[in-house]
């Protein structure tokens, strides 16, 4: 039977850092993004609250300063191989993020079969941010059931990978999973915990004969 593997990106595929946070040092505006990053992990402020400040933070920002965030942010070492070695087995793979659907849609390049993030105006940016397009914890467990259907598996048949507060909705309802570099929201959830910066060892976890 085949499997789905559902990979976090912010804290998870990006090493110590998010798409956001990635974005806005190409503006000279990192630290007003961690400390976004920061309030949004720590319950503080919700998806439609964090949306809004970060559209605040990007009225300046065009493609190019979303393409040199992506060529320059602190992947795992990997990624690209593991889903390779993912489709060759027949499995499916797709990446689920809280983060601006503009930098997530990228990693199909890479070899994801689908990317989904929150959906965010156009760059440079003429509209604000729709609520109704924003992602959420819970929000990752309706993709997850939409991909089961069109790729033919189950939930039972899925693998999810995150770090953070986001994962656990996930992480409670799919049978296996691998906590890579996470805080503390995973403890006791995940099947297996992961702390490095190679994807490929993460997947070893879950398919050492693949």
């Amino acid at each position: 039977m085949a499997r789905l593997h559902l990979f976090d990106l912010d804290g998870t595929l990006l090493h110590g850092s998010s798409a956001p946070v990635e974005i806005s040092r190409q503006l000279g505006l990192e630290a007003e993004a961690v400390a976004l990053d920061e309030a949004i992990g720590a319950g503080l402020i919700g998806p439609p609250e964090y949306a809004a400040q970060v559209r605040a933070l990007w009225t300046d920002l065009t493609e190019a300063h979303v393409a040199a965030a992506f060529a320059s942010a602190p992947w795992l070492s990997g990624i690209e191989d593991v889903w390779a070695r993912i489709r060759e087995s027949g499995d499916y793979c797709a990446v689920v993020s809280l983060s601006p659907s503009f930098f997530v849609e990228r990693l199909t390049l890479w070899g994801a079969h689908a990317a989904y993030g929150s959906r965010f105006p156009a760059v440079p940016f003429t509209e604000p941010v729709n609520p109704a397009g924003l992602l959420s914890a819970a929000a990752k467990v309706l993709i997850a059931d939409r991909l089961c259907e069109e790729f033919g598996v189950k939930r039972t048949d899925c693998v999810a990978y995150g770090d953070s507060m986001s994962d656990r909705d996930l992480f409670r309802v799919v049978p296996v999973s691998v906590a890579v570099n996470a805080d503390r929201h995973l403890e006791g959830l995940a099947t297996y915990s992961y702390v490095g910066r190679d994807l490929r060892d993460a997947y070893e976890l879950v398919c050492p004969d693949r």
